[in-house]
């Protein structure tokens, strides 16, 4: 839900704390660099401290840092906060999966299905939540973050079963080292690219919308939901007809051609709405193809292909939104999004480079009767850096791709 919770207050906090596009723009780039950079060593701290105390140390920063938030006044120290918040996330993300996975009683399916709809009602209801809060006052999403993360933080202490250390830690410089194969640089620098256009249409339309906070709650509402739909359902079926590299191909210039059409309407609220709305179908068939590519073309450990990953990838997602608001401020909002456009596009370029990766990679599942599926991939790398082991990658087919 803390995805986009904050989403339907920019505007107010802009207005109300007399900030600058820019300036807001921070919220989501101090939060999305520090949980880059965190993302780095959470894989170290996950396999010293075991996965339910790591949980529980990332929903304890985030209870601390979005209460913070909520009782500031300034952006500044809003933006400060935001930066914790993101250590808080890193950790929490490193290895909720794991822990759902294992304390499922559903068995492994159930758990694939259980973590999936809860994602996917997350990130649609979170705008929603943020708007209802939001028009009570803007410190409200903050505050209401902080109330969910303390029940969330209280349900895992009382109900989740100690989890053991494993009995191999990671290594802390692994992640960076990984790097070094060109099949994860690749996609590492797509999914930077890739970001940059989805999290300048996250930050920034809102300001182009000029409703009040329910109404961008619904806006995005229905962004999520479309998100959500066709992430589980859709990607998926494309995949199994189309194939990974046509269908991400094809989705990375209709996502540049509707940040363009933003572009050409930002002076039209209604544009821009549907565009948005739009855009998360898109949104949807990427998060889940292009990281499912990533496991299929690493070289290296899961659980280290998805920090190094996750490090690159946020990198563009924490720095686009600050740049899109210095764009918009210097030369206008149109500039901001046919910049986001021809980040996607160069995503599709880059993207294409490493095709025949992923195209062995696909073929290889299909030889072996072993169905691809996104949340499949991630459980075993997350029960890799929970359990210790070590589940091999699939190698590239040719060694010169991999270097």
């Amino acid at each position: 839900m803390g995805i986009g919770l904050v989403d339907p207050i920019l505007p107010a906090l802009a207005e109300q704390l007399e900030a600058t596009k820019a300036q807001v723009s921070l919220l989501f780039t101090s939060y999305l660099v520090v949980t880059a950079v965190a993302m780095l060593v959470t894989g170290w701290v996950s396999s010293r401290l075991g996965a339910k105390r790591t949980l529980v140390l990332g929903l304890a920063l985030v209870v601390v840092f979005a209460l913070a938030a909520g009782s500031s006044s300034t952006i500044g120290q809003i933006v400060g906060f935001r930066a914790g918040w993101g250590l808080g996330n890193a950790l929490f993300i490193a290895t909720s999966l794991a822990v759902i996975v294992a304390s499922s009683s559903g068995g492994f399916a159930g758990a694939i299905v259980l973590y999936e709809t809860a994602l996917g009602v997350g990130i649609a209801a979170g705008p929603l939540v943020g708007g209802l809060l939001g028009d009570l006052s803007w410190r409200g999403p903050f505050i209401g973050v902080s109330v969910l993360m303390t029940v969330a933080l209280v349900a895992t202490l009382v109900l989740l079963p100690p989890t053991p250390r494993p009995e191999h830690p990671s290594s802390l410089g692994a992640p960076l080292a990984a790097l070094r194969h060109r099949g994860l640089a690749t996609m590492g620098v797509t999914g930077l690219l890739y970001n940059w256009g989805f999290f300048t249409l996250l930050a920034h339309s809102p300001f182009l919308m000029h409703l009040d906070a329910v109404r961008l709650g619904l806006v995005f509402f229905g962004w999520g939901l479309l998100v959500a739909l066709f992430s589980v359902f859709v990607a998926p079926r494309l995949q199994r007809a189309f194939g990974t590299s046509r269908t991400l191909l094809v989705n990375f210039a209709l996502l540049a051609l509707d940040l363009a059409v933003i572009g050409f309407g930002v002076d039209s609220p209604a544009v821009v709405v549907v565009a948005v709305v739009v855009a998360g179908a898109f949104i949807g068939i990427n998060n889940t193809l292009v990281t499912q590519a990533v496991m299929m073309v690493a070289p290296v450990e899961r659980p280290v292909a998805s920090a190094t990953y996750g490090f690159v990838r946020f990198l563009g997602g924490g720095l686009a939104p600050f740049a899109a608001g210095l764009l918009a401020e210097a030369h206008g909002d149109d500039v901001a999004f046919w910049v986001g456009a021809g980040a996607v596009l160069l995503a599709l370029v880059v993207f294409a480079t490493g095709r025949r990766l992923v195209d062995a990679a696909d073929a290889r599942m299909a030889q072996a009767h072993e169905p691809v599926d996104a949340g499949t991939e991630a459980v075993q790398g997350m029960e890799s850096l929970q359990g210790g082991g070590e589940i091999a990658a699939p190698q590239p087919p040719e060694g010169r791709l991999s270097r």
